[in-house]
């Protein structure tokens, strides 16, 4: 029953991926130095015959996969190097050493990290990361398995980090984990990097980590930089509300989970303590998430195992940073209760610098945010509680350098709002959340005359339900997405443009309270994810059934 099948993660892999995840080589330019790089067709997998499927969840299911394509890569002498292997039991770091790869040059035109993990008979999904020279270049979660055991790999393009991999580096990693009697599982995870020549691609100069100095972080950048992007990772995680912030509520609502303001949650970065970029975090389902593991066990949701980083652009802010001092750069996530622990967020500044010139100066000729808008209504009722949250932020920042090439004009806007609606009853028998996310924003560039504009609109939606019956069935359904565009101007004439669109489903009943063995688990899921745009198209549909995988199907 068991295939392998890798897991894709798309931060780059194509030039629609790289651009709707907000690819720091898209935001200046317009388009990624992979621009050429066609969307890969992915293989096919045959389907379970339907006549094959069992009428409930046995001890083995097909191993996890989702829709999204493998990452592209070009026909070019490659190096593969072994960066990490660990059994993951406790929360003790695996730490090892890296070393460049012989034979391929020392730049590349594409790097392709490769996790291979297996588990087998009982375990939480857990949260990991991987660190090379301090840099995060990998944050993902598990699968939880199957009696009989699963495997999984997860595909990532790294080359935005070369900077670091030209060096040798210490190697850190961690997956969370806690072995007993009870839970047994033991994830088991090697990883490697592929190292492809060719032609380098236009990566950037500097991969840099904050310094945590005891009173705050900070950031030196070097004084030559001419573009600077923030990347954070930011997860609300570790088992407690803040897992499951998009459903806590304010006072005097009765719920479980509670937040001072209810479920808003918004990822800042401040540069000197003023405000330098705002985002939406991303929604995670871990496999573990809305109280059914049968949701996720063949499908995860989307980005449960590519954990892909916010983006900021930093760059109007470079007149400031550049003038090589130490400058206070902090993360904060507005909405979680004072003091309440709960959130990740590791940082990684990536640095173009401007190769003609020692010494770029600027200032930061704009900053407009308006006040964050949170409403959050509680609406008391005899059978069913409800709150209904209404919020939204903006924020525009500008700035300039004189470089070796002229003068550089940045502008960068950010535009934020969030709806939902919070039904439950007493005792969170019933419980119902429809919400939508959207994060829009523009980065515009002006030099020589000439002004260059990557529009990109994101919106995340979760709607979905879980009830428990008196037979202590508990059935949930839900529905995740997750869409994007983005559209490339040059002189206000449209030079590119891509859509993106990853849509989840499940529906999934068992019993509580009884042996792993006596839940008689059934659910059905299934995912679509497609791509289209100016440079090609893809489109995959995955349908699984009590564990088994019923249809793979491709229409482009």
């Amino acid at each position: 029953m068991r295939r392998r099948i890798v897991m894709c993660m798309l931060a780059g892999a194509a030039l629609l991926a790289g651009i709707l995840l907000g690819s720091p080589a898209a935001s200046a330019l317009i388009l990624p130095a992979q621009a050429q790089t066609p969307i890969p067709a992915q293989a096919r997998v045959p389907a379970q015959d339907p006549a094959g499927v069992p009428a409930e969840f046995g001890t083995d299911w097909h191993d996890p996969v989702t829709a999204a394509p493998p990452v592209a890569v070009p026909d070019a002498r490659s190096c593969r190097v072994a960066l990490a292997a660990a059994q993951f039991r406790d929360f003790t770091p695996y730490r090892g050493t890296y070393t460049p790869p012989r034979g391929c040059g020392d730049r590349w035109s594409k790097v392709v990290l490769r996790l291979d993990g297996k588990v087998r008979g009982r375990q939480y999904d857990r949260l990991g990361y991987l660190h090379v020279g301090g840099v995060e270049i990998l944050r993902t979660s598990t699968p939880e398995p199957s009696p009989d055991g699963i495997e999984w790999s997860v595909e990532k393009d790294v080359t935005r980090y070369s900077d670091t991999f030209s060096d040798p580096q210490d190697v850190e990693m961690l997956i969370g984990n806690a072995v007993d009697d009870t839970y047994t599982g033991v994830i088991d995870v090697k990883v490697t990097l592929t190292f492809y020549g060719g032609r380098a691609a236009a990566t950037p100069d500097r991969v840099l980590t904050l310094t945590d100095t005891g009173q705050g972080t900070t950031l030196t950048t070097p004084r030559n930089s001419e573009r600077i992007v923030a990347e954070v990772y930011a997860t609300g995680s570790g088992g407690g509300c803040e897992e499951f912030w998009y459903l806590t509520v304010a006072d005097p609502a009765p719920y479980s989970c509670k937040a001072d303001r209810g479920p808003y949650r918004e990822v800042q970065i401040k540069v000197d303590g003023q405000l330098a970029g705002i985002a939406a975090p991303f929604p995670n389902v871990w496999t573990g998430g809305w109280s059914n593991p049968f949701l996720w066990y063949v499908i995860p949701g989307p980005r449960a195992f590519d954990v892909r980083p916010i983006e900021y652009d930093l760059t109007p802010f470079a007149g400031l940073l550049d003038d090589g001092r130490p400058h206070r750069v902090e993360i904060s996530v507005e909405g979680v209760p004072e003091g309440q622990s709960g959130w990740s967020a590791p940082v990684n500044v990536l640095v173009w610098q401007d190769r003609h010139r020692a010494r770029v100066t600027g200032e930061l000729t704009t900053h407009r945010v308006t006040d964050l808008v949170n409403s959050s209504t509680y609406t008391p009722g005899s059978a069913e509680h409800r709150v209904d949250t209404r919020a939204g932020h903006r924020l525009t920042v500008a700035g300039y350098l004189d470089t070796s090439h002229g003068r550089v004009a940045t502008t960068v806007s950010r535009t934020l709002a969030n709806t939902s609606t919070h039904r439950w009853t007493d005792g969170e028998t019933t419980d119902r959340l429809d919400a939508t996310w959207t994060d829009g924003g523009s980065v515009t560039v002006g030099a020589d005359g000439v002004t260059r504009t990557t529009r990109t609109d994101r919106t995340y939606t979760m709607d979905g339900a879980t009830t428990i019956g008196a037979d202590d069935r508990l059935r949930t359904v839900l529905a995740l997405g997750e869409r994007a565009s983005v559209a490339g101007t040059v002189g206000g004439r449209r030079i590119s443009w891509s859509r993106f669109d990853d849509t989840y489903s499940g529906d999934a009943t068992y019993t509580l309270n009884v042996p792993r063995d006596q839940r008689h688990a059934v659910g059905t899921t299934s995912e679509r994810y497609r791509l289209s745009g100016s440079h090609g198209c893809y489109d995959r549909s995955l349908t699984t059934v009590q564990g088994v995988l019923t249809e793979d199907d491709s229409r482009c």
